[in-house]
């Protein structure tokens, strides 16, 4: 990535802002954020209980990796919000979107094996008799699906009709796709030629039990269900929800399903910092950008199951957010430090929350603090800008070209009022 002088002076201003920070928690037990910076963890839990309370997030739980190991957890608030029921270490959380990673992961350990290839057509595999109306679904690949490039919308109900369509050429674009996901699972389902119960037991035995995950699942089961903390809206009311568990028709929801909590969640993201159980080639493909899906303000791609921002001082981080209703996460790991956090709420409002703690996590400042210093350092940049203007000048006057210019200078020296 390419870096102006402007960058660097900002880049030099934040660091200074982050050292002088940590610098004033020298006394508190320190863990590491994500670009490596120190964060008093004292400070990182008072942040945690001022956002639930702000943003009326019943409970949460969260967990931090330091070179690989997890250094810092907290289950925190309640799981019932009703009957003050708290969240503890067995708290279980819906992952939402974190299902996707996840499942990309999964997909991997098969093209691994040579069970599946990432540009193959997918219909050759399964064919989809969703959508065979459409010739141009038979163009959709695995790379595709996991890359959000597949053409499909994010889920057919969301069309109005209930009818799964094809939004563009597959391949060109990029559209956020549920839909992608479950398709490429009824492949895998195919290709093991075994239900969706039997699909989560080949991810226990592919992911879940060679890196000791206990109760990460696609679905439910009785100690899920049994620990599940109770889903509750953007303030803080409880949600009431059906009853999502079929003993005889659950779906393995490879876009949306996943149930975990901090501590067995983070087992996962250890793996992938450690690169476990998949090949050097795979782990390639996983990381490597496939879509470009920035906001302009920032160079955001998205890989095979993640997201990757390209932050200037940390351009080595995964993450990903998910929301269900009544629950929201996120995390993020650095694979060349193998830091990360991962969180998990039972909140609607917990989405804002760990982009809260995104930022916290990368600057050790509170939203308010990185406002500060956003308005510090572009004062500090405007002064910079205004010296290379005023040294430009005199540099040219002193070459032979006053008399081309304005005097300029002499503003500085004999003030005038206009």
């Amino acid at each position: 990535m390419h870096r102006d002088c402007p960058t660097n002076f900002v880049l030099a201003g934040y660091l200074f802002a982050v050292l002088a920070l940590s610098a004033s928690c020298a006394r508190d037990e320190r863990i590491e954020g994500i670009p490596g910076n120190k964060i008093s963890a004292a400070r990182l839990d008072s942040f945690l209980e001022s956002k639930m309370k702000e943003l009326s997030v019943p409970g949460l739980s969260m967990a931090v990796i330091n070179d690989g190991k997890v250094v810092h957890h907290r289950a925190m608030g309640f799981a019932n919000a009703e009957q003050k029921l708290p969240v503890t270490d067995k708290t279980i959380f819906e992952g939402a979107s974190l299902s996707k990673s996840v499942f990309a992961f999964f997909v991997m350990t098969y093209v691994d094996q040579g069970k599946l290839d990432l540009d193959k057509p997918l219909y050759e595999y399964y064919p989809y008799s969703d959508i065979a109306y459409d010739e141009r679904y038979k163009k959709i690949t695995a790379r595709m699906v996991l890359s959000h490039r597949s053409g499909f919308p994010n889920w057919r109900t969301d069309e109005g009709d209930d009818v799964l369509k094809i939004k563009f050429e597959p391949g060109t674009g990029y559209l956020y796709s549920g839909e992608g996901y479950q398709y490429l699972a009824m492949v895998l389902r195919e290709i093991e030629g075994t239900d969706w119960k039997g699909l989560q037991a080949i991810f226990q035995e592919r992911v879940g039990h060679p890196i000791a995950l206990e109760h990460t699942v696609f679905i439910q089961t009785p100690y899920t269900i049994s620990y599940k903390a109770e889903p509750h809206d953007g303030n803080g009311k409880r949600i009431e929800k059906e009853d999502e568990y079929d003993s005889a028709n659950a779906e393995f929801g490879a876009a949306y399903s996943i149930h975990t909590e901090s501590l067995d969640f983070s087992k996962w993201m250890i793996a992938v910092m450690n690169k476990e159980l998949l090949s050097e080639a795979s782990y390639a493909e996983l990381f490597k950008p496939h879509s470009d899906v920035s906001s302009g303000v920032l160079d955001v791609d998205y890989s095979l199951g993640f997201l990757v921002p390209r932050f200037p001082f940390a351009e080595d981080i995964y993450l990903h957010a998910g929301h269900n209703s009544g629950f929201t996460c996120w995390f993020a790991l650095d694979v060349e430090k193998d830091n990360g956090f991962v969180i998990f709420t039972n909140s609607d409002s917990g989405e804002q929350l760990g982009e809260d703690l995104l930022y916290f996590m990368m600057t050790g400042l509170t939203t308010p603090q990185l406002l500060g210093v956003g308005i510090a350092l572009a004062v500090i940049f405007l002064f910079g800008v205004g010296f290379l203007i005023w040294f430009a000048i005199r540099k040219w006057r002193r070459r032979g070209v006053r008399g081309r210019l304005p005097d300029y200078g002499s503003l500085f020296k004999h003030p005038k009022v206009f």
